[in-house]
């Protein structure tokens, strides 16, 4: 078995273990997840994401089994790494590609753990619209992560092939970007609202499916005279892994624009999923405040999508891949502060 695989596939048990033991741990209690919790959860799956990083900064050759010069840059030019290597001093170069991928990595997890926050504003709205009760939201948001997972595995590698025979696809992708990034600024202030009625996962689950007119607990399913329902609690995963799939035509994109490595954006991509419900928690009380977070979403993804679009003159700018990552943690921040600076005033009745 080639390396790639094995570590791929070591990378995926990894993930699947820690996903048991968080159900286990976190799971037992009927009681809505505390914010220390949530805080605990964070730091937990930030910690794991930093070690991911300094694994790849020492490691990281082993993903593509790299044992020559040769091989590593026929890697940087595969995946357009765009590296200055050193023929005359191959454990060098090898150090200047593993420096690389691991900033790879955590620009890609910082944009796709930025972009989760647009997530979460829909996932309140979803969770409010239904009146699903707190203490539910960890089953539902637990499910709706290894579904995600599993959908974000197959757009990866479907992405990769087609930027692998049709290098031309990134321009299309770079201009869909520009575009969601201008109508997010566009329609920043616009309250987003879901009729519970006439949603089209509803109305698609109501035709195919017996559902229960009410929630039963925590299930998804009940069976009623020895007919199985699916109940309102299964219609919201349902929404919110449609929801998932519709994020992941911005955020898919968006990391290709960072680095071209499948694997190293499956690996960002998965861990930011992974922190998605830990940060749920932390900040579904407190989301409202960050009213500027929508403006630097949409700088972001107009400032990646310009990035696509202009990649042949990159190099000759000198925005590399640390200076992406300076200026999307800059947005980010200035999104942020800016919403504690100035905070929202109170809307006078």
């Amino acid at each position: 078995m080639k390396s790639e695989s094995i570590i791929l596939l070591s990378f995926i048990a990894f993930v699947f273990l820690m996903l048991a033991v968080d159900l286990g741990l976190f799971s037992k209690s009927d009681k809505p997840i505390s914010t220390k919790r949530a805080l605990i959860m964070s730091s937990i799956w930030l910690l794991f994401a930093i070690c991911f990083y300094f694994t790849i900064y020492n490691y990281g050759h082993y993903l593509h089994h790299i044992t020559s010069f040769k091989e590593l840059q026929t890697i940087n030019a595969v995946y357009f790494h765009h590296l200055q290597l050193n023929p005359n001093n191959y454990l060098s170069s090898l150090q200047i590609y593993r420096t690389n991928l691991a900033l790879e990595f955590i620009t890609g997890y910082t944009v796709e753990y930025a972009l989760s926050v647009d997530n979460i504003f829909v996932i309140v709205l979803i969770f409010s619209a239904f009146a699903v009760e707190p203490k539910n939201y960890h089953k539902v948001l637990f499910w709706g992560i290894i579904g995600a997972i599993i959908m974000r595995f197959g757009f990866i590698f479907i992405g990769n092939t087609l930027i692998t025979n049709f290098h031309w696809v990134m321009y299309l992708f770079g201009a869909f970007l520009v575009y969601t990034g201008i109508m997010m600024f566009i329609n920043r202030n616009e309250e987003a609202q879901i009729d519970t009625e006439k949603h089209a996962v509803v109305k698609f689950a109501s035709r195919y499916f017996a559902v229960s007119p009410k929630f039963s607990g925590n299930r998804f399913f009940i069976t009623i005279n020895k007919k199985k329902l699916i109940t309102p609690l299964f219609l919201v995963l349902l929404i919110i892994e449609f929801t998932d799939l519709v994020f992941a035509v911005d955020s898919i994109p968006a990391i290709f624009s960072v680095t071209k490595d499948p694997y190293i954006v499956f690996f960002s991509n998965i861990f930011a999923i992974l922190g998605l419900r830990s940060m749920f928690f932390l900040l579904v009380n407190i989301i409202h405040k960050f009213q500027y977070l929508k403006i630097g979403l949409a700088v972001l993804l107009t400032f990646i999508g310009l990035k696509m679009l202009a990649t042949k003159y990159l190099d000759i700018i000198g925005l590399d891949t640390t200076r992406s990552l300076f200026i999307i943690v800059g947005i980010l921040t200035i999104s942020i502060l800016s919403s504690l600076v100035f905070p929202k005033k109170p809307t006078i009745k």
